[in-house]
């Protein structure tokens, strides 16, 4: 199956069209972010900037390692992303159309997606060195102190991922029977 190819950032129509179970393969700025930057995010009054355009964004929940002399980055693996479930609505109502991490998130989030438009992609837990190798730049746009938990942009050119849960409220987790053999 040859994946979707989309872009960042990411537009309405382009989301609309994906399914849960759709192999993506990303391309463009991705913003990481983790508990404390979503919590920071949080504090934020509301007609106060995001240290970045959230509009059309992708959030990667993402702690990336110290990146290594020679290379754009270190290991770059997704985090649980139920963990940021409390946040979700604050991200799309910010205009950030697709998350990213793994795991299963709740049936709010999967609501949410659908009434907003986004979606949930996840990708593969425990491949972090490999998924690095989609990355091509990074650098910390806020909360520097927060180390590895700061928000970073990451260039990234062809990142894998599966949609989780789309637009339409469908999930890849009703259908884990249909993987299954």
């Amino acid at each position: 199956m040859n994946p979707v190819v989309i872009t960042t950032p990411l537009d309405r129509k382009a989301i609309g069209k994906l399914a849960a179970g759709d192999a993506v393969s990303i391309s463009g700025d991705i913003f990481t972010a983790r508990d404390a930057a979503h919590a920071r995010l949080a504090q934020l009054a509301a007609g106060e900037d995001w240290p970045f355009n959230p509009v059309g964004a992708l959030i990667y929940y993402a702690g990336p390692s110290p990146t290594p002399p020679g290379l754009p980055i270190g290991s770059a693996g997704p985090t649980t992303s139920s963990r940021m479930d409390p946040y979700m609505e604050m991200a799309l109502t910010r205009g950030v159309l697709a998350t990213m991490g793994k795991g299963e998130r709740s049936e709010s989030v999967r609501r949410l997606c659908e009434r907003f438009g986004a979606v949930y992609l996840v990708t593969v837990g425990g491949a972090a060195a490999l998924l690095a190798r989609s990355v091509t730049a990074n650098e910390t746009v806020a909360f520097d102190d927060l180390g590895p938990e700061a928000i970073r942009r990451l260039a990234v050119r062809d990142f894998p991922a599966l949609v989780a849960y789309d637009a339409a409220g469908g999930s890849i987790f009703d259908r884990v029977g249909d993987y299954a053999g």
